[in-house]
């Protein structure tokens, strides 16, 4: 049974994913590492003293699970400077593909979570869809069981479709959050409180629970109002926002013509 972890990276899934090691399957973080040292003090002061460092090279080589949770650019390099050991090593990127861990390890994988994490935010990780793959039958059943310790949603997905999920979500949060960003900031030039838009969005986000994306969707692009969308555009002072405007409005009325 796998029961000590080294976490290797200190931002914010690691946060959330060491806490949920700790507390849901019981294992034992013994080190942090993380290039930035206040990083990687600050995450293993929040778990009973853990060692940390700044090097990779003097990751311990003892631990049952390395758990690899840094930027899709810096995985490669720091997974080939961590000393080579017969542990699990899983990362937890969406779009990075599980081969990145071949000729490094013996038994390795994937467990993402599809969640997005904000440190001052606190996640039910019991309630995050996890997405785990093994470079072996073996080791998938293996990753899947640790992931099942954490969450009851877990799903087997290859490297690829995983990279097409990773895509997905990138519509459905992150580019979502930068349209409430553009939204907060228009009411916010005219003298009024973002807070006011909170009840619209979260309406927007309710709705999706009972119907498809294409039938919650509303606006004046839905229904092709030139005259409204020509107005709204001329409002826009940044050009690039303006474009944005004008290209979503017409994907919006594309989607709708091929119902």
């Amino acid at each position: 049974m796998n029961e000590t972890v080294v976490m290797i990276g200190a931002g914010r899934v690691a946060t959330h994913l060491a806490q949920a090691l700790r507390e849901h399957a019981g294992l034992r973080l013994v080190q942090v590492y993380s290039r930035t040292a206040e990083h990687a003090r600050a995450l293993a002061e929040r778990s009973d003293g853990a060692a940390w460092t700044t090097s990779a090279e003097a990751v311990r080589t003892d631990a049952d699970v390395y758990v690899f949770s840094l930027s899709d650019d810096a995985l490669a390099d720091v997974a080939r400077r961590v000393p080579a050991n017969d542990g699990l090593w899983l990362h937890t990127a969406g779009s990075v593909p599980m081969a990145v861990f071949r000729g490094r390890a013996r038994r390795y994988g994937v467990l993402y979570p599809l969640q997005t994490f904000s440190r001052e935010r606190s996640v039910d990780f019991r309630r995050v869809p996890c997405f785990v793959e093994g470079c072996t039958a073996e080791v998938t059943d293996e990753v899947r069981t640790l992931a099942e310790r954490l969450s009851d949603e877990v799903h087997e997905l290859s490297s690829v479709d995983r990279a097409y999920l990773h895509l997905a979500a990138v519509f459905a949060c992150n580019f979502t959050n930068h349209m409430y960003a553009l939204a907060d900031g228009i009411v916010r030039a005219r003298g009024l409180d973002g807070s006011v838009l909170r009840p619209l969005i979260d309406e927007t986000a309710a709705k999706i629970h009972r119907l498809t994306p294409r039938e919650a969707q509303t606006g004046p692009a839905l229904r092709n109002d030139r005259a409204v969308m020509d107005r709204q555009a001329a409002m826009i002072a940044d050009p690039d926002v303006r474009r944005l405007y004008e290209d979503i409005s017409r994907g919006i009325y594309a989607e709708q013509l091929k119902s």
